[in-house]
């Protein structure tokens, strides 16, 4: 098999040790791709590679293009790098499918089209994780390139990114982990002021439960998710009245057709609004755990004044306004200790309304979180500021460009001056944990479970994908067929070791 030549310099020792780290070290010879093929001018085809589909999540808001905050770089567009946004959808320039971006260390053109994937340019490839597949690929693997990732949503969209093979594909990441290279832990909360806000009245809130409703809230309808949230509550509602209106445990109506609307929830609808800040208590249980994964099951509550009943972020704390501003669920033996708490909260209002303190003036305390929002070059729901999408493109183009420069320098003084030394995303950049049971534990189910047979299997499968597509780009492998028998390979090796 063949190595790399030295003429193809420190581009090609640019992914050699990017592998290399990625693995520990040298895990023998493997072929790269020619330096026609890499440097070809005219624009290679990608016949046969799918087309991206649209992002899933609510954060997404269409908002005009954004082209970098300006600077001096006098290349016309035909010298500059080109960053290629392999999940197209997300394109944060409209109408078009290119556009020149001016970064705060030098321009490039961002584009869509991936008749320029193998374009000598093309430095960089940005996907996002939920459209990501290991059979998918763009194969092979260009020495030239860098793999940037862009996942800001649930880790149960693509459990790939929680393994070391998995992770260790990219070189630059923006994920909700405060340890990513562009962090979006925060994406959810808008600002400090949006924890400000005026509560609902104790008076009000005890009125709403002498008229029979209940302490708590519960409003999903994602039910069969990693985190096994329904077990978990269905086992609370056994010790404390919990009313729910979403599809999962429904066994409440809201009180118009209206408020039944989904998108009258996702867009913080001041009616459905007003209804649910009645609520003393919100069962806030995130889809999947993962450290600093926080959406909106967290921040809305607080919002409104109600207490979020929390499991989600191991590390939430990290994050709050004050020490008192949330009950975790984990801090409970058991749901029926937690019920018992939480009966003692709404029968005692002096009690309840200290977890609401961090409302009145100067009653956010938490440093961490003040400086992080003040630091924050993003804006959610601000068209002041350039979004996360623009943010993270323009992270990219910048690295790219002193990249560059450095294998400009390393070429000028023919190695006196050592190549740049090559990017990789580490495991704790997402990370998430093996899914376990809501309640209880994984040998108290029973062996047709679904949740078992769903998520836990997900979850294993997704390693051995990363191992597989690891494994093809170390062998330069072209073929997308070829992944599944690789994957058989690593059943194999893994039956033979059990």
């Amino acid at each position: 098999m063949g190595s790399c030549g030295a003429r193809r310099g420190s581009a090609c020792l640019w992914l050699a040790l990017a592998l290399a780290l990625a693995w520990g070290g040298p895990r023998g010879p493997w072929v790269l791709a020619a330096e026609g093929e890499a440097g070809a001018e005219r624009p290679c085809g990608a016949e046969g590679w799918p087309q991206a589909t649209g992002p899933t999540g609510p954060a997404f808001v269409a908002a005009a293009s954004y082209r970098g905050p300006g600077n001096n770089d006098t290349r016309g567009n035909k010298a500059l790098p080109i960053v290629l946004w392999w999940s197209g959808s997300l394109f944060p320039h409209f109408p078009g499918e290119t556009e020149r971006i001016d970064c705060p260390r030098g321009s490039c053109l961002a584009t869509r089209s991936r008749r320029v994937a193998r374009h000598r340019r093309t430095k960089a490839l940005i996907f996002y994780g939920t459209d990501f597949r290991a059979y998918e690929a763009p194969l092979p693997r260009l020495p030239h390139q860098t793999w940037a990732l862009f996942h800001e949503e649930s880790p149960m969209n693509n459990y790939l990114l929680s393994h070391s093979p998995g992770i260790q594909l990219f070189n630059y990441t923006a994920t909700f982990r405060r340890e990513s290279d562009y962090p979006l832990t925060l994406q959810w909360l808008p600002s400090v002021g949006y924890l400000q806000g005026p509560p609902v009245a104790l008076a009000e809130k005890d009125t709403w439960r002498r008229r029979g409703y209940g302490p708590v809230l519960y409003m999903q309808s994602h039910c069969d998710v990693p985190s096994d949230r329904d077990r978990y509550v269905r086992e609370l509602m056994k010790y404390i009245q919990v009313d729910s209106y979403g599809k999962c445990l429904h066994n409440r109506e809201l009180p118009s057709e209206r408020l039944k609307d989904t998108s009258t929830a996702t867009t913080e609808d001041s009616e459905f609004m007003a209804f649910i800040a009645r609520y003393k208590f919100h069962l806030a249980l995130e889809n999947a755990i993962c450290n600093d994964y926080m959406t909106e099951k967290l921040w809305r509550p607080m919002h409104l004044g109600a207490v979020p009943i929390y499991r989600g972020s191991p590390a939430v704390r990290d994050w709050m306004p004050n020490n008192l501003s949330i009950i975790l669920i984990d801090d409970f033996e058991s749901p029926q200790e937690l019920a018992k708490y939480l009966h003692f909260l709404d029968e005692n209002g002096e009690e309840y309304m200290k977890y609401l303190e961090y409302k009145n003036p100067g009653g956010i305390k938490n440093q961490f979180l003040l400086e992080t929002l003040e630091r924050r070059e993003w804006g959610v729901n601000d068209m002041t500021l350039p979004n996360y999408l623009n943010g993270f493109e323009c992270f990219i183009c910048d690295r790219e460009n002193a990249r560059i420069k450095e294998e400009q320098e390393h070429k000028k003084y023919r190695g006196k001056v050592p190549a740049p030394r090559p990017h990789v995303a580490h495991f704790q950049h997402m990370g998430c944990p093996m899914p376990t049971p809501g309640f209880g534990s994984v040998e108290d189910l029973s062996g047709g479970d679904s949740w078992k047979e769903m998520w836990l299997q997900d979850y294993w499968q997704s390693l051995d994908q990363g191992e597989a597509l690891t494994a093809m780009i170390h062998r330069n492998e072209s073929h997308q067929g070829r992944f599944w028998d690789y994957m058989h390979e690593i059943f194999l090796k893994r039956t033979r070791q059990h």
